[in-house]
């Protein structure tokens, strides 16, 4: 067992460092190595192993604890909307779908197709977050609604499981009797994480920080992951979902931070092992076998789902909203798979079946991360602009003269708009995203909506007569474009723009830029300056 981790760890390290030359993430790497192992050593059957599945699943766990701490109560509650009406509707529209499908085409029994129609209505929560909490896309708008859809789905998890249980019960339990013992275990659960969270967990991490000891907090933060995760099991519901609480419970305290970077090597480490599970599942000769069948069902599958989360959306937000966050769901989830073993192994689903739908849905969970990592690139090439009913915008005079056109109103430009008002400045805002948009309208800014890239929204905001041109856009893709337009209008002898790295400075030199501020040159700046007074008060204390 030892020459094995030892050879695990080799090969994940080596086939790493290779993706990354290719830009390609981790998690395809873990994914690869999961499969060379499995031929390596004939490790096929290992994976079935309770023990490394529980293992396996704690990267989920953790994932899901430092998700929540990033969530309160009172913002759960925001998202209400996300969660419990779309992801709902998802699950729901994507399961009676499904059945339809097996019963008509493949003579499914009622049974069979509901398992098969719940399970693939899931989607991968272990990818798509550990994605987006790395990008930070997790805080946009379609991440808060891919957010909400997927804990939507891991609640979810719960009644698919309890419908197995029953289709396999040999009739001692009543259909009432367990949903009211489950009603009564979930009343149970959510209590005592509740009066831990409220009253207790901010006392105890007081007087564990009061130790002074970095392996004693570290403890104390496995200890409420870990044993939120075992309570919720516990009562008969998913290890992930008493973590997710337990996160929400630790988020409303001062320590949520510092128990997030101790958790961080945790998560990500078993994440890791999670990952290489998922590539043990891959069998060729399963594939070889049907692999007709696959390259029909995989593209199906992926497109019914894009489908129904598109339009569910899109109900109520913008195409690339609704587009960004379909795409990122169309993969099907590691649920999935525990569904599909856990039914097959009760004689629910033929194993037949079960295997070209586990190889299916680990295709997809590849797919994946290439879809994440250029999905803005694809937003940006195939939606122009959203669309939307629009309040009456901001109005520019045509003999507007030396103004400032600020581009992009996020959390920089609303900072940026603020002392631009402060400082008795005239200036216009154009926004292309409709949320920030609305929060403009709202604050009464002089603000547009649409496309920056766009050459005749720029000279409708007479551009050329303006003083200074502020780029505040966070898509360094997006940034480039907007720059090469300025620079047709203006040859951006008054663009001042912000970038993240110098690497990105670099890559707009070639349009003679002349104002351009590099974040993290100016915060090293501003920390390097401080330092100097830290060291006047060190002499200053010295001498004293």
């Amino acid at each position: 067992m030892l020459g094995i981790i030892v050879w695990t760890l080799l090969i994940a390290i080596v086939v790493n460092l290779l993706l990354k030359k290719f830009h390609l993430p981790t998690i395809i790497g873990y994914i690869l190595t999961g499969t060379i192992i499995a031929y390596v050593f004939d490790l096929h059957n290992a994976v079935n192993n309770h023990d490394l599945k529980e293992i396996a699943e704690f990267g989920v766990v953790f994932l899901m604890f430092t998700i929540g701490l990033e969530f309160s109560l009172e913002h759960l509650k925001r998202m209400r909307k996300e969660v419990f009406f779309t992801g709902s509707l998802q699950i729901i529209v994507t399961t009676i779908f499904v059945i339809t499908i097996c019963m008509l085409v493949f003579n499914f029994d009622f049974r069979t197709s509901l398992i098969i129609g719940a399970a693939l209505s899931l989607s991968s929560t272990a990818i798509v977050l550990k994605t987006y909490n790395e990008t930070n896309e997790i805080k946009k708008r379609h991440g808060q609604r891919i957010l909400g859809i997927l804990i939507m789905q891991d609640i979810a998890v719960i009644p698919i499981l309890l419908m197995i249980s029953l289709f396999a019960a040999d009739g001692d339990q009543s259909v009432s009797f367990l949903i009211f013992k489950t009603t009564i275990s979930a009343l149970i659960l959510l209590s005592l994480l509740y009066v831990v969270g409220k009253f207790l967990l901010e006392p105890f991490f007081e007087h564990v920080s009061k130790s002074k000891s970095d392996e004693l907090f570290v403890a104390s933060v496995l200890l409420i992951a870990i044993g939120a995760s075992y309570l919720a099991h516990y009562f008969g519901f998913t290890y992930s979902l008493g973590a997710f609480v337990a996160g929400m419970m630790i988020s409303e305290t001062k320590f949520k931070h510092q128990v997030e970077a101790d958790l961080t090597p945790f998560r990500n480490l078993l994440l890791g092992v999670f990952f290489i599970t998922v590539g043990m599942q891959i069998n060729f000769q399963v594939i070889a076998n049907n692999i007709l069948i696959i390259l029909i069902l995989l593209p199906v599958l992926v497109s019914l789902k894009y489908l129904i989360i598109y339009f569910l959306v899109r109900i109520d937000d913008t195409k690339r909203i609704a587009f960004k966050t379909a795409l990122s769901l169309v993969q099907i989830g590691e649920f999935s798979l525990a569904i599909l073993e856990l039914a097959r192994s009760r004689n629910l689903v033929d194993p037949t079946h079960a295997q070209i739908l586990i190889v299916t849905i680990v295709i997809s969970m590849i797919l994946t991360p290439i879809i994440l990592k250029n999905l803005s690139s694809i937003a940006s090439k195939l939606l122009a602009e959203d669309t939307l009913v629009l309040p009456d915008t901001y109005n520019i005079d045509k003999d507007t003269k030396g103004h400032i056109v600020l581009l992009g109103y996020g959390h920089l430009g609303q900072e940026i708009a603020s002392n631009l008002r402060i400082d008795g400045h005239n200036y216009v805002i154009i926004e292309s995203n409709f949320k920030y948009f609305q929060m403009g309208y709202d604050d009464n800014e002089p603000i547009i909506y649409g496309n920056a890239a766009h050459k005749h929204l720029l000279e409708s905001v007479n551009i050329k007569d303006a003083c200074a041109v502020i780029v505040a856009i966070n898509n360094p893709e997006k940034l480039h474009l907007v720059c090469e337009v300025i620079n047709d209008l203006t040859h951006n002898t008054k663009t001042i723009v912000k970038v993240t790295r110098f690497s990105e400075k670099l890559e707009l030199e070639s349009l003679h830029l002349e104002h351009i501020i590099v974040e993290d040159d100016v915060v090293a700046r501003a920390l390097v300056e401080e330092t100097k007074v830290c060291k006047v008060d060190f002499i200053k204390e010295q001498n004293d």
